[in-house]
Protein backbone atom coordinates (compact mmCIF):
# COMPACT_ATOMS: atom_id res chain seq x y z
CA UNK A 1 0.00 0.00 0.00
CA UNK A 2 1.14 3.54 -0.77
CA UNK A 3 0.19 5.76 2.17
CA UNK A 4 0.25 9.55 2.31
CA UNK A 5 0.11 11.16 5.75
CA UNK A 6 -0.83 14.77 6.37
CA UNK A 7 1.05 15.80 9.49
CA UNK A 8 -0.02 19.08 11.09
CA UNK A 9 1.40 19.05 14.64
CA UNK A 10 4.70 20.14 16.05
CA UNK A 11 4.68 17.99 19.18
CA UNK A 12 1.94 15.37 18.76
CA UNK A 13 1.61 12.09 16.90
CA UNK A 14 5.20 10.93 16.38
CA UNK A 15 4.43 7.63 18.12
CA UNK A 16 1.49 7.06 15.77
CA UNK A 17 3.79 7.36 12.77
CA UNK A 18 5.98 4.58 14.19
CA UNK A 19 3.04 2.19 13.93
CA UNK A 20 2.16 2.89 10.30
CA UNK A 21 3.23 0.31 7.75
CA UNK A 22 3.29 0.94 4.02
CA UNK A 23 5.24 -0.07 0.95
CA UNK A 24 5.60 3.62 0.17
CA UNK A 25 5.14 6.25 2.86
CA UNK A 26 4.91 9.97 2.23
CA UNK A 27 4.65 12.51 5.03
CA UNK A 28 3.17 15.82 3.98
CA UNK A 29 3.94 18.57 6.46
CA UNK A 30 1.10 21.09 6.73
CA UNK A 31 0.07 23.70 9.29
CA UNK A 32 2.45 23.74 12.26
CA UNK A 33 3.88 20.43 11.01
CA UNK A 34 6.08 22.40 8.59
CA UNK A 35 8.32 23.34 11.52
CA UNK A 36 9.64 19.75 11.46
CA UNK A 37 11.22 20.58 8.13
CA UNK A 38 13.49 23.28 9.50
CA UNK A 39 13.74 23.49 13.29
CA UNK A 40 16.73 22.37 15.26
CA UNK A 41 16.50 21.70 18.98
CA UNK A 42 19.75 21.25 20.89
CA UNK A 43 21.54 21.17 17.54
CA UNK A 44 19.50 18.24 16.23
CA UNK A 45 16.89 18.13 13.51
CA UNK A 46 13.39 16.87 14.19
CA UNK A 47 13.21 13.15 15.05
CA UNK A 48 10.51 12.92 12.39
CA UNK A 49 13.13 13.47 9.68
CA UNK A 50 15.18 10.54 10.98
CA UNK A 51 12.61 8.07 9.69
CA UNK A 52 13.97 5.98 6.84
CA UNK A 53 12.34 5.14 3.51
CA UNK A 54 9.94 8.07 3.78
CA UNK A 55 9.29 10.85 1.28
CA UNK A 56 8.86 14.19 3.04
CA UNK A 57 6.95 17.15 1.60
CA UNK A 58 6.10 20.59 3.02
CA UNK A 59 3.27 22.75 1.75
CA UNK A 60 4.81 25.98 0.45
CA UNK A 61 1.89 28.16 1.49
CA UNK A 62 2.08 26.89 5.08
CA UNK A 63 5.81 27.39 5.60
CA UNK A 64 5.78 30.79 3.89
CA UNK A 65 2.87 31.89 6.12
CA UNK A 66 5.13 31.11 9.08
CA UNK A 67 8.01 33.16 7.69
CA UNK A 68 10.05 30.13 6.59
CA UNK A 69 11.79 30.12 3.23
CA UNK A 70 12.48 27.03 1.13
CA UNK A 71 16.23 27.36 1.65
CA UNK A 72 15.69 26.79 5.40
CA UNK A 73 14.09 23.38 4.84
CA UNK A 74 16.09 20.23 5.45
CA UNK A 75 17.32 18.61 2.23
CA UNK A 76 15.02 15.62 2.88
CA UNK A 77 11.93 17.84 2.60
CA UNK A 78 10.54 18.74 -0.82
CA UNK A 79 8.48 21.97 -1.02
CA UNK A 80 5.13 21.41 -2.76
CA UNK A 81 2.35 23.72 -3.92
CA UNK A 82 -1.37 22.93 -3.72
CA UNK A 83 -1.20 21.78 -7.34
CA UNK A 84 1.70 19.42 -6.52
CA UNK A 85 -0.27 18.16 -3.55
CA UNK A 86 -3.22 17.21 -5.74
CA UNK A 87 -0.85 15.30 -8.03
CA UNK A 88 0.63 13.44 -5.04
CA UNK A 89 -2.80 12.48 -3.74
CA UNK A 90 -4.10 11.23 -7.06
CA UNK A 91 -0.92 9.73 -8.54
CA UNK A 92 1.45 8.66 -5.77
CA UNK A 93 -0.61 7.51 -2.79
CA UNK A 94 -3.55 5.10 -2.60
CA UNK A 95 -4.67 6.08 0.89
CA UNK A 96 -4.42 9.36 2.77
CA UNK A 97 -4.62 9.90 6.54
CA UNK A 98 -4.41 13.03 8.65
CA UNK A 99 -2.51 13.11 11.95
Amino acid sequence: MRLGVFYSHLRLGLNILDRLRADKLGIILVGNGVYHGCIKENGKKSPLLEKENVNFYALIEDFETRGITADKLDSKVKPVSYSDLVDLIFNDYEKIVWI
